[in-house]
Parts: C-alpha cells; structure tokens; sequence
C-alpha cells in the first residue's frame, strides 16, 4: 500500500550544525530494454518538473527528523516522482543557494535504481515526469549540483569495476 499524500510543513525539518536546511534527493534511473525485453546499454534517467512548472529537475526535498536518509529518499521519489526503486551509495553533498528563500541549504544526492513506476503518486497533478537520456537530463536540469550529481552517477555507472579474485 502507498501513501498518497505528501508530507507538508517543516516541522518535522533537519538542520546541520550552521543551521542549514538538509535536502536529500535522488537521480532515478534504469537501463533501456530492448522489444524482446532484454537489457540494452542505454541508460535513462528520470526528471521531473518543478512545483512552478519552470523547468526540470530530479526529485529532492526535505530530510525530516523521524526518517533515515534513505527513508526520506524513497519518500521524495514516490511523492514527487511516483516511482519506487533501490537507493544506492551517496553520490555526494553540495552547498546551494535555494532561489526561493535566498538561504543555503545542504543537499545529500544518491542513485535510485528504479523498480517499480506507479500509474498513481501524490504530486502526479503538479509535476511532469519524462525519462531521458543523460544528455537530455544536463541539458534541461535547473540545478548546477543535480549536473555534477548526474556527473558522478554516470561515471560510477560506466567504469570498469575492479576484479575482486585473489
């Protein structure tokens, strides 16, 4: 069962030490398959719109004092994207301006491989979410550190990964 509403208020927020907002968000992604349902290289990754409709972005949103940063990623991602999916290791944390407020914020970015992508989900009626290519995503990404965040994932993605035999 899912919930349909978002949480709302800060409340609930956490701050770091300087007194800055924590924001956790996360780059939803999956690789293309092919007709017959096999796996192709083509990696996706999914944007959603803002609240304002004034340009893409990934999902991130307020880290709350009663969630563990992966349980506030899974929620940001059901709330804003309506997907559900395994959060992998952190990709980083970045210091931005939020254009809104004027103040700093601190945001902590990870990896969520898809799963599941729901028909129903609590902001379906205020965002647009579209599945690109990571080239389309730079382009249209709103955020300077959601850019360097999809830098890192591609890059983890696409490495060879070391061979562990002894």
């Amino acid at each position: 069962m899912v919930c349909l509403i978002s949480r709302s208020g800060r409340h609930l927020q956490r701050y770091n030490e300087e007194g800055r907002r924590l924001v956790v968000g996360c780059i939803p992604y999956r690789y293309k398959l092919r007709d017959d349902g096999a796996i192709k290289d083509a990696l996706e990754v999914l944007v959603i719109s803002s609240q304002k409709g004034q340009g893409m972005m990934f999902p991130k949103g307020g880290w709350e004092l009663d969630e563990s940063v992966e349980e506030a990623t899974l929620r940001e991602a059901l709330e804003e994207a309506g997907v559900l999916g395994n959060v992998e290791c952190q990709l980083g944390m970045w210091s931005f301006k939020s254009k809104s407020l004027g103040t700093y914020h601190e945001g902590h970015m990870f990896p969520l491989h898809v799963t599941e992508e729901l028909d129903l989900w609590p902001e379906q009626n205020i965002r647009e979410r579209v599945w690109m290519t990571v080239a389309e995503a730079r382009e249209v990404c709103l955020h300077w550190w959601m850019k360097e965040a999809l830098d890192i994932l591609v890059d983890r993605l696409t490495s060879p990964r070391p061979n562990n035999e002894d």
